[in-house]
């Protein structure tokens, strides 16, 4: 990647609590977008270590390795124009990939003023309803299905 411009390689990280409420983050320089943590990978650093570094840069939350679940899910999708100017000349498209964080309970989180303007931990579906982007709806409805299942006893299956 040119000097000065974000990599089209990107994580996605719902963070939930063990009863499925998620956080979401609202964006500063776009009133009224919610998000989970999002951001793109810089130099060669490993999605996971993306994942962990855009956590604490964006929530505060400092977790390890070990708590990082990946999904091996990736999403291409087209960058909206609002956002090509931080990409190289001809870069039109991203690729996401899908990071979940449980934490024991809604945390309070500390915000990147620059970033985010306010953080609500919701149920999973309202979560999933009020983020604007389909790749985190649809991580959000994984992370929840997934999980929910299997919670159910085996003569459930």
């Amino acid at each position: 990647m040119s000097e000065g411009h974000k990599q089209p390689v990107s994580v996605l990280v719902v963070i939930h609590t063990p009863a499925l409420d998620v956080l979401v983050l609202e964006r500063a320089a776009s009133g009224g977008l919610w998000q989970s943590v999002t951001g793109s990978r810089e130099d060669s650093e490993a999605l996971a270590a993306t994942a962990l570094r855009e956590v604490a840069e964006e929530t505060g939350i400092a977790a390890q390795p070990a708590d990082l679940v990946d999904w091996h899910l990736s999403n291409r999708f087209e960058i909206l124009h609002r956002w090509r100017a931080r990409y190289a000349p001809g870069v039109s498209h991203n690729t996401e990939h899908v990071f979940s964080l449980s934490v024991p309970a809604p945390l309070s989180v500390r915000l990147a003023p620059d970033e985010h303007v306010a953080a609500l931990w919701l149920p999973w579906q309202d979560a999933a309803d009020k983020v604007f982007s389909w790749t985190n709806r649809d991580a959000i409805r994984l992370v929840a299905r997934s999980l929910s299942a299997e919670r159910l006893p085996r003569s459930s299956l």
